[in-house]
């Protein structure tokens, strides 16, 4: 972890030990449920589909190899 983000962490623990303010406090406790919830329930039925589907092609083989997938996508990567 680089020594930057390693101070801002504990520059927020420091800020968070003197806090006072509850509903800042709530908003952060908030913040943090928000952050641990379970991505599969915030995204489109469509995208679930399409998840589903590559799941299935995978499970019954029906893939294509990636060095195939590189050459039809080339030119954006």
């Amino acid at each position: 972890m680089n020594s930057q983000i390693l101070n801002e962490k504990l520059e927020l623990i420091q800020w968070l030990s003197t806090l006072e303010d509850t509903s800042i406090i709530k908003k952060l406790v908030q913040f943090r449920k928000e952050e641990t919830k379970d991505w599969w329930n915030s995204i489109s039925d469509e995208e679930k589909k399409s998840i589903e589907k590559g799941i299935a092609e995978a499970d019954e083989n029906d893939v294509t190899p990636h060095t195939e997938a590189r050459k039809l996508y080339e030119k954006w990567l």
